[in-house]
């Protein structure tokens, strides 16, 4: 039997579960001319592009990437961005998500490439992924209308009724073209001070809890109250403000890609008292949980 210690265990039984975590929204293919331009995106769900031809951009959180033929693209969920294209533009779309048992998401312990280069295999890979899920494709490109909890937990439906044999295909396409981009992953690191680090993995890892600021100053091994100060100093909130923010990130997901009750979304999160649940997830989303599985059109 083999003994892993630390980092190495957990790497190990991230490679063990990582095939199953990702779950197909959609995929198709477009060609455009000129029509592909939308501001401030902001999904729960990741992104993966394939440009066949022409040229188009894309600015996550701020910065400009060119998007070009012959390149993979990657998209993580909660990341604000904006796409334009001016002229003639054409390319494969991918939206997944990661399973909602995985505690911890990878997008949260590493960082990724936007982009990467694409080789034949994974085109024809794409495409293979398109053949296998030949009703996936968006009616409307317009995020407006399609990146919304109702059309999304349709979508995220079908995953239940595939065939085995397809879902288990489509599943271990999405992890070969995630790979890609796992080459040249780096672990996350916020800031330079390792403290606040090790709090944010614990955060991330333990987010179904009920975590106390006592936890994380235990991790950061300083008091409490120094804690409270160099997390705020470095990270611009408090610790209990971001705990939320991952917290509701987590709500978003459940209730776009599950039928569970709100009251047991809540408790999942370890938040037992309802009313607090409901004016966290306002104040985060403009919505009540309820108010945001029951809009049909988002404002972003």
């Amino acid at each position: 039997m083999l003994v892993f210690s630390g980092n190495r265990q957990y790497l190990c039984f991230l490679k063990i579960t990582f095939m199953n975590n990702l779950l197909l929204l959609n995929i198709g293919f477009l060609e455009l001319n000129a029509n592909w331009n939308w501001k401030e995106i902001y999904s729960p769900f990741a992104r993966f592009y394939y440009v066949k031809a022409g040229n188009a951009v894309t600015y996550i959180h701020g910065k400009k990437y060119a998007l070009e033929p012959g390149y993979l693209y990657l998209t993580p969920p909660f990341s604000l961005h904006s796409d334009e294209c001016n002229d003639y533009f054409s390319l494969y779309y991918i939206h997944f998500y990661e399973n909602i048992s995985n505690k911890e998401s990878i997008f949260d312990r590493f960082d990724f490439p936007v982009k990467v280069q694409a080789s034949l295999l994974d085109l024809q890979l794409i495409e293979r992924l398109h053949v296998l899920n030949p009703n996936r494709c968006l009616t409307n490109i317009d995020p407006k209308i399609y990146d919304n909890p109702i059309t999304m937990s349709q979508t995220a439906a079908y995953n239940s009724v595939l065939p085995q044999h397809v879902l288990i295909e489509t599943q271990g396409a999405l992890s070969i073209l995630m790979s890609r981009f796992f080459e040249f992953k780096t672990v996350k690191s916020f800031n330079n001070d390792a403290r606040i680090n090790k709090s944010l993995q614990y955060i991330h890892s333990h987010i179904n809890s009920d975590i106390s600021v006592g936890e994380l100053a235990a991790v950061a091994c300083v008091s409490d109250d120094h804690f409270i100060r160099i997390f705020k100093k470095e990270m611009h909130t408090t610790p209990v403000k971001y705990i939320n923010i991952k917290k509701i990130e987590k709500a978003r997901l459940l209730l776009l890609t599950t039928d569970l009750s709100i009251r047991n979304i809540a408790m999942d999160l370890s938040i037992d008292n309802i009313s607090y649940f409901n004016k966290i997830f306002k104040q985060h989303t403009g919505k009540t949980p309820m108010e945001y599985r029951n809009t049909k059109t988002r404002d972003t």
